[in-house]
């Protein structure tokens, strides 16, 4: 038996997730990060992706975050979210259209740093659009 810890997922909008996990993958800046019970304290900020948890009772659910960041404590995690859905709810046009906005960002970039920033979000989306 795994030990579980609490796991919260909150958007702006409402609170997604609220349960005891086995488990969470999460997507880092830094690259996905597995995060479990007794985890040492970590705050990082997450890239548009899949955060998939496992609940203590075995089961699975995916979901699609667009950034944010987490707070891991041994005792829990907390994502706060700029946005998230279920993969299984994820509305593809709406996916599609901030692609869009995501290029239109990129080329109307004034300055080196705002187009690659701008960039990166644009690979982010096609990496989460790829994953969906």
């Amino acid at each position: 038996m795994m030990a579980s810890f609490k796991f919260d997922l909150v958007s702006p909008e409402r609170l997604l997730v609220s349960e005891e996990v086995e488990s969470v993958i999460i997507p880092a800046t830094e690259g996905e990060m597995t995060v479990m019970a007794n985890h040492a304290p970590v705050m990082t900020t997450i890239k548009p992706g899949v955060v998939t948890v496992k609940a203590a009772s075995g089961s699975e659910e995916r979901y699609v975050v667009f950034g944010g960041f987490a707070d891991i404590l041994p005792s829990g995690c907390t994502l706060l979210a700029e946005s998230a859905t279920r993969v299984k709810d994820i509305d593809r046009d709406e996916l599609s259209r901030r692609i869009q906005d995501a290029k239109e960002d990129v080329n109307d970039a004034q300055d080196d740093a705002t187009r690659t920033k701008a960039e990166q979000f644009l690979a982010q989306l096609a990496t989460l659009q790829d994953a969906v």
